[in-house]
């Protein structure tokens, strides 16, 4: 089969990491992605936190794959006759600007459907329409004010952002689902629509358990699976609750073997009901399983300090993977913390091609994250990000420009 977006072109007008992990995406599953970026300056991560002085960085590379890019100067006249023919050309154009951008260009929704009454246009903003929706919006402004960081942490301290980008990567897995149905709206209809993803909708939709939470402590004033309860006390908001499982598991990430010197020799153990029993004669304490004040998960709730603690010392003993090899023999759920230097070296990873080495021209082989997607009949091969500029020519050919056409609009700088 040919892969599943085989046909779709995709106009990028993205930048910086929530629009351009949405396009990869697409370029993944085979649409034409064609990443429009101003002459000689591109996107700004090709610049940002470099390792190899002038190569793109790290960064950019990562979010890019798949990608053909041409480089165009929208504000120059020639340079707007390109765009027309490039909207005329797509079937969908994906834009992460100001609010307000492309009107002032020129291309408002209403000039495009007038140019390509297919065209989808897909935006992510920092917020929706409201009170906020002209301010700009960081990954981890978006943490803050979607719910996540006030939730993260622990009890005693300060909010928490996360490591994982459930602003940026979140609202662009989101708007890629969007452009997916609506693509097939499309299909139907022969008409375009507007399709928008925020960030702190994206990060709002992630912390949906802590919502719902909100909820039980309106209505009950306590949450037992909490790690303030029994003695600690519950205000009005739902409080950091440290690793304890947003799920109703009681769990808790204990030390390993070596933890003294190794800052992720830890484990995730989750307390679940139905391994109770195993658990019990794992750790060394049988009378536990018929003791009526650990007998029953409610009676437990009250001390799962002192449950976690006896754990604890039994998981001391053993490294993270001896810890989830006996553990997964019960079907307990555990999981080591694993680094990032032992996830890149991970042979499993490799295999599924969640984790690739790509060769680029400039700095050689990286590795990067793959598709986390995968689909049988179709998989994703996984080619480098473009360089500024490189396929100008080859989509102005596409389009119908001559050889002697594109050359006059280089000299012109447009392209």
């Amino acid at each position: 089969m040919s892969q599943a977006l085989a046909g779709v072109r995709i106009l990028d007008f993205t930048h910086v990491q929530s629009g351009p992990t949405c396009t990869q995406l697409l370029a993944w599953f085979g649409a034409d992605v064609i990443k429009v970026e101003r002459p000689g300056v591109g996107d700004a991560t090709r610049g940002q936190l470099r390792d190899i002085p002038g190569v793109d960085s790290l960064y950019f590379t990562m979010l890019n794959h798949n990608k053909r890019s041409v480089t165009l100067d929208t504000k120059h006249q020639k340079g707007k006759e390109v765009l027309e023919k490039l909207i005329k050309s797509c079937d969908v154009m994906v834009e992460n600007f100001a609010p307000g951008a492309l009107d002032r260009m020129g291309f408002s929704w209403e000039r495009i459907q007038e140019i390509n009454p297919r065209m989808i246009l897909a935006s992510i903003k920092g917020f929706g329409p409201g009170p906020y929706e002209d301010c700009k919006v960081y990954e981890n402004v978006a943490q803050c004010t979607g719910g996540a960081a006030s939730t993260s942490g622990f009890d005693d301290g300060p909010p928490m952002v996360t490591g994982a980008q459930i602003g940026d990567s979140g609202s662009g897995l989101h708007l890629c689902l969007g452009i997916a149905v609506a693509l097939y709206q499309a299909r139907e209809t022969g008409r375009g629509q507007k399709v928008s993803a925020s960030m702190q909708d994206a990060v709002l939709n992630l912390c949906r358990v802590k919502l719902r939470d909100q909820q039980r402590l309106d209505r009950t004033g306590v949450m037992k699976e909490y790690p303030q309860y029994p003695d600690g006390l519950f205000g009005e908001a739902v409080p950091r609750a440290g690793n304890s499982s947003g799920g109703g598991q009681p769990g808790a990430i204990l030390k390993c073997r070596g933890w003294e010197s190794d800052p992720n020799a830890y484990t995730y153990f989750i307390a679940q009901e139905a391994v109770w029993e195993p658990i019990c004669k794992i750790i060394g304490r049988p009378q536990w399983i018929t003791d009526p004040d650990f007998a029953t998960a409610a009676a437990r709730l009250p001390r799962l300090t002192s449950i976690f603690n006896a754990v604890e010392e039994w998981t001391e003993t053993k490294t993270k993977f001896e810890v989830m090899e006996i553990l997964n023999q019960f079907d307990i759920p555990c999981g080591p913390i694993l680094s990032m230097k032992e996830i890149a070296q991970e042979p499993s990873l490799r295999a599924t091609g969640t984790i690739v080495e790509v060769d680029h021209p400039d700095r050689g082989a990286y590795l990067s994250v793959g598709n986390p997607i995968k689909l049988s009949a179709s998989p994703t091969i996984v080619t480098r990000s473009p360089l500024l500029g490189e396929h100008t020519s080859e989509v102005l050919h596409d389009l119908g420009y001559s050889t002697d056409e594109i050359e006059a609009l280089a000299a012109a700088k447009v392209v």
